[in-house]
């Protein structure tokens, strides 16, 4: 399903559209996970990372009740669809356990660098499949950025710098966001 562009403001038919793609997703059985905007590689060894949009949060919320056979209330709904943060979260890669702590997420606009309100990380990694391999470890990086200071029709570089060192970014059209 193509939304076009990240929504700050949806429509009573984009929220219709999205809760109907949540309950089909809990009837065909597909994670909840899976209906957030994704980017960068589907590799689970490579940095990837989601938005989650205010479409994207009404289908999960959608899938997750369906899943029970139950609908999402006004008040569930209405929380998503006042929040007034876009959140970003990555999954970054290192070789060691707290190599995530102190990361930092930023957005680039054009010359505009967007700062996040928050930054969450993980203070101890997980190990991945491959350990005691490279990567061994893998963490997310989570932050929150204003949508007012967002041009949520633009090219976008999300940039996340580990405390030690060095930068994963990824590049987005926000105009394509899905």
């Amino acid at each position: 399903m193509d939304l076009e562009a990240i929504e700050v403001q949806p429509t009573p038919a984009q929220i219709e559209t999205a809760l109907a793609r949540g309950k089909a997703a809990a009837v065909a059985r597909v994670p909840p996970d899976r209906l957030y905007a994704w980017f960068g590689t589907p590799n689970e060894l490579e940095p990837r990372g989601f938005l989650m949009t205010k479409i994207a949060g009404l289908a999960v919320m959608s899938a997750h009740f369906a899943s029970r056979s139950e609908t999402p209330g006004e008040a569930g709904m209405r929380q998503i669809l006042d929040d007034r943060l876009l959140l970003v979260s990555v999954t970054i890669f290192g070789n060691h356990p707290n190599f995530a702590v102190d990361s930092y997420m930023v957005m680039v606009q054009g010359q505009e660098v967007i700062k996040p309100i928050k930054v969450r990380f993980d203070g101890r990694a997980d190990r991945t499949s491959v350990w005691p391999e490279a990567p061994a470890y893998q963490a997310k990086v989570v932050a929150s950025f204003p949508y007012d200071e967002l041009d949520l029709h633009a090219k976008t570089r999300i940039s996340v710098f580990p405390a030690a060192g060095g930068e994963v970014f990824f590049a987005l059209d926000f105009a394509r966001i899905d």
